[in-house]
């Protein structure tokens, strides 16, 4: 492998590669690789320098585990980031890693669905949201000629967004907890099931406790 694109080499980088393999279809092991690899550079982009700045073996966990809430294994009652996160964390318990670390490791899980919060956090969360998001949508960012390149061939996209989209639908078709109203994931059931969202005025009205009777704006 081209050393641009070199993985942690600690023992538990590599169980956790592993493991996250086992659980995963290839298209997500591979998006969770690329995640990292796509975070790490965007990170060095802003100044951000592995191991001097940041933990680099937790932002890779947090990487390479960041969508196993959409494994058998990792499927809840929650939405599957919060899965993911608590399925990590069990993980890197049995793995014996201290509970102060795993703890980063949930944050970065859970929060990777929002950039915006995630930003504001260490590092550590905010690279997992940044190369998560970047390794779906792209971005502003410039990456080296050829680097997008040389990722794919070692990490196939394989159908990356499809396979991505009908793991998140077919578990909230499921179990319909796992997308609340106005989530991404409640949309992306909403778009397949054409169903109508309530209004917050008709929300409020169903709670009961009469906010809008008498009220003029």
């Amino acid at each position: 492998m081209n050393d641009e694109l070199r993985l942690p080499a600690t023992e538990l980088a590599r169980r956790t590669l592993v493991h996250a393999q086992s659980l995963l279809p290839a298209a997500l092991f591979h998006h969770s690789v690329r995640t990292y690899l796509y975070g790490r550079l965007l990170g060095e982009q802003r100044g951000l320098r592995p191991d001097h700045d940041y933990d680099d073996e937790l932002l890779f966990l947090g990487c390479v585990l960041h969508d196993c809430g959409l494994s058998a294994e990792g499927n809840g009652d929650q939405r599957f980031e919060l899965d993911g996160a608590d399925l990590a964390v069990r993980f890197l318990e049995e793995e014996g890693v201290a509970s102060d670390r795993a703890e980063v490791v949930w944050d970065a899980i859970a929060l990777h669905m929002d950039r915006e919060i995630a930003a504001r956090k260490r590092p550590e969360i905010a690279l997992v949201a940044l190369g998560a998001g970047f390794d779906l949508g792209g971005g502003p960012e410039k990456l080296p000629p050829g680097y997008a390149d040389r990722v794919h061939r070692d990490h196939p996209r394989l159908h990356t967004a499809a396979v991505l989209h009908d793991s998140i639908v077919n578990q909230a078709l499921a179990n319909p907890r796992k997308a609340p109203l106005f989530t991404m994931q409640g949309e992306l059931l909403r778009q397949v099931g054409g169903e109508s969202w309530p209004t917050w005025e008709q929300l409020a009205r169903s709670a009961g406790w009469n906010d809008y009777e008498g009220y003029r704006p």
